[in-house]
């Protein structure tokens, strides 16, 4: 896919984390003031799902940033101001949709969402969107001088979080990027050793195991994808080029998005509840639990792939 084309998917995308997350926290506020259960749970799933756009959305940011450099009008100040704002909503994002499983996470295991992380969640998604919105204002001014402000095109990023400050500090810290490799990969073994495991026993596999004894290991697996997103999020910001001109990415990227969707039937979904230890899983949930496995051995493969079908490293 060329950078044009992911210029145009970051238009098209770039709209899911305003409009869409901020469905999910009207949704968010009808449900504490009904205390609705239900409507608090079909929130957090907008959450989720918002917080998994935001990655393509961000990374193919770069791509668009690229494709208009250097164009008549358009402000390299403040299209890197933008992608400092985008970097820190990001993040706040990633929190709000962390939080988010958590909470559908422990009402499916306790029937209840805990006080605490329902005020996390309300305190985290305000704060998101705040920056989400301020973000996309400034993208916004990018192609519309209209709009802008007096000085904004030309005023250096006072950002606190700035894409270009961690660029430099990977690249100029010999002990950064094998770190961040190390966590990388340690997120990656977090993560695979529980979907193998979830997915297995759904195949048969230790069928003495009922799923519920298996549901609890899920926050682990959650917190090595969180991993292997934030320190992937590093390095996509240090070596920009090397990703947004890479089609293995693009393709790990897409599977990415299909299998973190996919945590949702686990989580949320009776089907897979109801496997007591000596239980057969039904057709529909090996199906899922084959595809999942599947996905993240695709996930993986793409990844170590990279050097050699992008051609970019």
């Amino acid at each position: 896919m060329s950078l044009a084309n992911l210029a145009h998917l970051h238009l098209l995308l770039n709209h899911f984390p305003t409009v869409g997350f901020s469905v999910g926290l009207g949704l968010y506020l009808i449900a504490l003031i009904r205390k609705s259960d239900d409507l608090k749970r079909a929130s957090l799933v907008i959450f989720l799902g918002i917080g998994l756009l935001t990655i393509p959305t961000f990374m193919t940011g770069k791509a668009a940033q690229a494709a208009v450099v250097g164009q008549e009008g358009v402000s390299e100040t403040l299209t890197a101001t933008h992608e400092d704002a985008a970097l820190l909503a990001f993040l706040f994002m990633t929190v709000t949709g962390v939080l988010s499983w958590l909470g559908l996470w422990q009402y499916r295991r306790t029937s209840h969402i805990p006080g605490w992380n329902m005020t996390a969640i309300l305190l985290i998604s305000l704060i998101t969107f705040g920056l989400m919105a301020r973000a996309a204002n400034i993208g916004g001014e990018i192609r519309h001088p209209e709009i802008q402000a007096a000085g904004d095109a030309t005023a250096p990023s006072a950002e606190l979080l700035k894409a270009s400050s961690v660029q430099g500090f990977v690249n100029t810290t010999n002990w950064a990027w094998p770190t961040m490799e190390t966590l990388h990969f340690i997120g990656l073994t977090m993560l695979m050793g529980v979907v193998l495991i979830v997915n297995l026993r759904m195949l048969g596999v230790a069928k003495n195991i009922s799923f519920s004894a298996v549901h609890r290991l899920l926050p682990w697996g959650v917190l090595g994808f969180v991993i292997n997103v934030v320190t992937g999020i590093i390095f996509f910001v240090t070596v920009p080029d090397q990703y947004t001109q890479n089609i293995a990415l693009e393709y790990k990227m897409a599977l990415t998005m299909i299998a973190g969707a996919n945590v949702l039937y686990f989580t949320v979904f009776d089907e897979a509840w109801a496997v007591e230890g000596g239980m057969d899983a039904p057709v529909s949930g090996k199906f899922m639990a084959g595809l999942t496995i599947l996905l993240w051995i695709g996930i993986i493969w793409l990844g170590r792939m990279m050097p050699f079908i992008g051609g970019s490293f």
